[in-house]
């Protein structure tokens, strides 16, 4: 197994040179095997509104697009960039679901922009806070049927396997957990982006308040909707913190919105719009590069240094069978923040891989600990981790990159290890957020017309029914995370399946012995091997 090492050209003189391997993949020859859900976009001048009262204004310094987005706000009209999700022609932004949850402001009165109360929901997975909190949030998170799927027949052991599962993986979280002071600091660490990403959008004078909603662990989904119903608010931005969708954690997460939308009346009149994913903004891009060049000026000899993209996983068939767009965002993203790093000079070789797979069944590939073995078999000597797909600090950034994936490096013969830190509330990061939440807005409820030749800093929007709809006839097709059990002829179908006959044969055997009847004893086939 090869993984794809880029090598860009190398500076014209260093003192410090490297015999970096050819590139492999260039964003030009990727030949993608199924549709995505979300067409690709590329970066152009940023389209910025203000808020003044019940007026929207946008401006923009570039003005190459067609098709522009005329709508009607309650109090005036407002002129916006066109999107490109081909699946949003002529469709309306129906108020169907969305997310939320509190988090640490402490409001009197909501803001208000004209009549409406805005609010911005910030969606993440959610982690145990103390050791005590590792079971109950492992059952949360194999009693979704997204991480452990069994058949329809057998949905009713959904939350008993869930507990099973969870009681006999505890003891090893707790001590990966224990290795990182005793609990995972994502939800901190969330709050506090929360905080900023308000303190930015009222300093561009956009009064909303940000909710945070887990997935798996407090605050709830639940608990951030009755607080949102609480503050009365009327029109919601939800912006996962995953820059790159996935089916598997943005669209786990606007299922849970969907269900619980579909049943609350408030919550169905409630306009709302989500950003699916935005790794491709310039805001994000820089603050990723300014990371990046900040670790590398650690090593001795920066120009030596391998850039090792590392990203989470999800399985093989979500991408080939599904079009989830994960993988071809995740590498669009690090091509652009290559590009931005070569502006800067940078030209180090690097290359991508995928962290993080549990399970039988296939993930995407390259994995993670075999190309660190790999690259250390090619003679790369210095390696710097780049978290690519987290934007807060958790277990598998501190205890398995930190500390497994750091120790396999330097087992493999790597002898510098770096890595860069996730963005946290990085500055950059956080007033681009606030920005694409601005960019937004005009969206919220608004009539959207498609143009495929657009170029536009924005990504596609859409609200949770449409994003669903995108990929969700295909969900029960779907090998999960996690195989428990299946039936059919797969490789883990077989091995259960083979595993249920012969209980089942040994169950036939027992009644057979112990009563004395059945059709063994009654064709006379028991009785010969006694």
């Amino acid at each position: 197994m090869n993984s794809p090492i880029h090598a860009p050209s190398p500076p014209s003189s260093s003192s410090c040179s490297y015999n970096r391997p050819p590139p492999c993949l260039s964003p030009g020859s990727r030949n993608f095997k199924s549709p995505l859900l979300l067409p690709q976009t590329i970066r152009t001048s940023q389209k910025m509104y203000r808020c003044s009262g019940g007026h929207v204004e946008a401006s923009s310094n570039t003005n190459p697009l067609k098709n522009y987005v005329v709508g009607r706000s309650t109090s005036g009209w407002f002129e916006t960039q066109p999107l490109v999700a081909e699946q949003l022609v002529k469709r309306r932004l129906f108020p169907v679901e969305a997310l939320a949850t509190p988090t640490v402001q402490d409001f009197s009165d909501t803001p208000l922009i004209g009549d409406d109360k805005i609010g911005v929901l910030l969606l993440n997975l959610g982690g145990p806070e103390t050791l005590e909190d590792v079971q109950p949030f492992l059952f949360n998170l194999f009693a979704d049927p997204d991480i452990i799927r069994l058949p329809r027949l057998f949905s009713f052991l959904q939350k008993p396997l869930a507990k099973f599962v969870s009681v006999l993986r505890a003891p090893k979280s707790k001590e990966g957990y224990a290795s990182i002071g005793g609990g995972s600091p994502l939800r901190r660490i969330t709050d506090a982006q929360a905080e900023e990403l308000r303190k930015s959008l009222w300093a561009k004078n956009v009064p909303a308040k940000v909710y945070v909603g887990m997935r798996y662990w407090h605050p709830f989904t639940e608990e951030a909707i009755e607080q949102i119903k609480r503050d009365g608010i009327t029109k919601l931005v939800v912006l996962p913190l995953y820059p790159q969708f996935s089916i598997s954690t943005s669209g786990s997460s606007l299922r849970l919105l969907e269900s619980i939308f579909r049943e609350d009346e408030y919550l169905v009149k409630m306009q709302h719009t989500v950003i699916p994913s935005w790794y491709q903004r310039e805001g994000y891009i820089n603050a990723m590069a300014n990371l990046i060049e900040k670790e590398m000026k650690g090593f001795d000899c920066p120009e030596k240094v391998m850039i090792f993209f590392s990203a989470h996983g999800v399985p093989l068939a979500y991408v080939e069978e599904a079009g989830d767009p994960y993988k071809a965002e995740m590498e669009e993203c690090v091509d652009l923040i290559m590009e931005e790093l070569e502006k800067r000079k940078i030209t180090n070789a690097y290359t991508l891989a995928y962290q993080s797979r549990v399970g039988p069944v296939e993930w995407l590939k390259p994995y993670t600990d075999e190309t660190i073995v790999e690259l250390g078999k090619k003679g790369v000597k210095s390696l710097l981790a780049v978290p690519i797909s987290f934007v807060s600090e958790h277990i598998e950034t501190l205890e398995e990159i930190d500390v497994e994936y750091k120790e396999l490096a330097l087992n493999s013969g790597i002898e510098k290890w770096g890595r860069v830190p996730a963005l946290g509330t990085e500055p950059t990061f956080i007033s681009d957020l606030a920005d694409a939440v601005i960019e937004s807005l005009p969206y919220v409820g608004a009539m959207a017309v498609s143009n495929l030749e657009a170029r536009q800093s924005l990504v596609p929007l859409g609200s949770v029914e449409e994003l669903l709809a995108a990929y969700d006839s295909q969900r029960r097709e779907l090998p999960p995370p996690v195989i428990v059990w299946e039936w059919g002829w797969t490789k883990s179908a077989e091995t259960w399946n083979g595993r249920a006959a012969m209980l089942a044969v040994l169950l036939l055997l027992f009644l057979e012995v112990t009563t004395g009847e059945g059709f063994l004893h009654q064709w006379g086939i028991l009785p010969l091997f006694r």
